[in-house]
């Protein structure tokens, strides 16, 4: 079901990845994709992408219906243990921006 409304957060999250380790980062990313796609009804997108133009960076798109979607994002056991594995392959500090839909 789509749906519509303002209520909605997209969520894109720039991430700079160890050329050497963009494998390792993307089995890690995919595990997790599929986690939040079979687990969490509330999250419309979750889709990784790897830049055309800049080598190592990846950006996550994400959707969610509220507010209350991602804070039941970021508390899963799935997502919080995969942030250990997943930070040992970046390169700096991941840039988050929650946009309001329109």
């Amino acid at each position: 079901m789509l749906l519509e409304g303002k209520n909605m957060i997209g969520v894109i999250a720039k991430i700079p990845v160890a050329k050497e380790k963009a494998a390792e980062f993307e089995a890690a990313a995919n595990d997790l994709i599929a986690k939040v796609r079979a687990n969490e009804p509330g999250c419309l997108l979750y889709e990784l992408f790897k830049s055309q133009s800049e080598e190592g960076v990846y950006i996550f798109m994400e959707k969610y219906e509220n507010a209350a979607a991602i804070a039941a994002h970021g508390k899963t056991e799935y997502f919080l243990a995969a942030q250990p594995l997943m930070g040992s392959f970046v390169t700096g500090a991941p840039d988050i921006q929650l946009y309001d839909a329109v």
